[in-house]
């Protein structure tokens, strides 16, 4: 393919903001459409990025026979009914994270991709991050020796969105700072792990201030909508004998702000990566001997492509024709892991892999 890809964007506030405006940047990218319920928002969008068409419904997007891919970050349960619908018209798909808001739903959405012989891809943005990539360069190259272990966390002091948002609305959202979160960090733990297959998972959920009014990033009044978690702890073990622990919360009574991060252990040496409210400035640390005696190696470095490696990657997929094997399934990987944390919690035990 030598003319443009043609992009359609649904859901422009916010994470879909961030996907307009780097299709846009991309000299062989021509933003055909966007849909998004806010009118007003569209209109000025249009205008500012010089898009001839805009809609309050994405299906009138869907239907245009102009556009080859499309973008989606909506509310999660939309993202299987958009993402399907889109496959059924011919169309490739990126979606944000999560997959979808159940495993029933991101496994009809893989399965769609398949069928159709489409191409999905999910947002998981850290790993392109210069912090991420320059440690999964020293795993690769055996600084670390075996990697064992990893913990990974995303914690909140105070943040659990507004009361009445979708997001702490257990069937719209699929779950609290897990499936919002969490999923971020697993695929860092997991990328930089070189995907091992899951054994078992173990978890549990704490409820405790979303739903008597705490934790919230505004004042609130009425909460009585929510009904998800607000931080879970789970240990996940692989099949080859390595284990990730993993932190989540929107709220807790902590020292956090809003911080993130995944800490690596190895036989020959480690690295942690640590964020504070969202400044990734020298938050890499490499752990090794020199000579005999404990060093810490802080490498220089800018931040990162992030968003734009992740558009970049889906757009050059698009082109290149060769679509077998980009049907979601390490985004699939995660909806099953985050399920079974969920599962795991409600009913007090273990879950097994096959």
């Amino acid at each position: 393919m030598t003319d443009p890809i043609r992009v359609g964007v649904i859901g422009v506030g916010g994470a879909g903001g961030r996907h307009l405006r780097t299709f846009s940047a991309m000299d062989d990218v021509e933003v055909v459409a966007i849909a998004d319920t806010n009118a007003q928002q569209i209109e000025a969008l249009c205008q500012q990025y010089d898009i001839p068409h805009g809609y309050t419904d994405y299906i009138d997007l869907l239907d245009r026979d102009d556009i080859d891919a499309i973008s989606t970050a909506t509310p999660n349960f939309l993202h299987e009914p958009i993402v399907v619908s889109a496959f059924e018209r011919g169309k490739h798909a990126l979606t944000e994270k999560p997959l979808a808001n159940t495993l029933e739903a991101a496994e009809r959405m893989v399965a769609a991709s398949e069928e159709y012989g489409r191409v999905l891809h999910m947002v998981y943005n850290h790993r392109h991050y210069t912090d991420v990539s320059i440690m999964k360069q020293f795993i690769e190259e055996g600084q670390m020796g075996r990697v064992y272990h990893a913990r990974a966390y995303w914690m909140r002091r105070s943040g659990i969105p507004g009361a009445g948002n979708w997001f702490s609305n257990k069937a719209k959202s699929g779950g609290g700072p897990l499936i919002d979160l969490g999923v971020h960090v697993l695929d860092m733990a997991l990328y930089l792990m070189n995907e091992p297959e899951v054994a078992s998972v173990s978890a549990a959920a704490y409820a405790e201030h979303g739903r008597v009014g705490k934790g919230y990033r505004t004042p609130v009044t009425d909460f009585s909508d929510h009904d998800v978690e607000d931080f879970l702890a789970a240990f996940i073990r692989f099949s080859n004998g390595t284990t990730i622990t993993l932190d989540v919360s929107w709220s807790t009574y902590s020292s956090y702000g809003d911080d993130f991060g995944i800490a690596v252990y190895g036989t020959d040496g480690g690295g942690e990566i640590a964020i504070k409210e969202y400044k990734r400035t020298n938050s890499l640390k490499l752990f090794t001997d020199v000579a005999g005696k404990p060093a810490t190696i802080e490498p220089q470095y800018s931040e990162g492509p992030g968003h734009a490696q992740v558009a970049r990657n889906f757009i050059d997929v698009v082109r290149s024709g060769d679509w077998e094997g980009h049907h979601g399934y390490e985004a699939l990987k995660r909806s099953r892991i985050v399920d079974a944390c969920y599962r795991s919690a409600a009913e007090n035990r273990e879950i097994r892999f096959e």
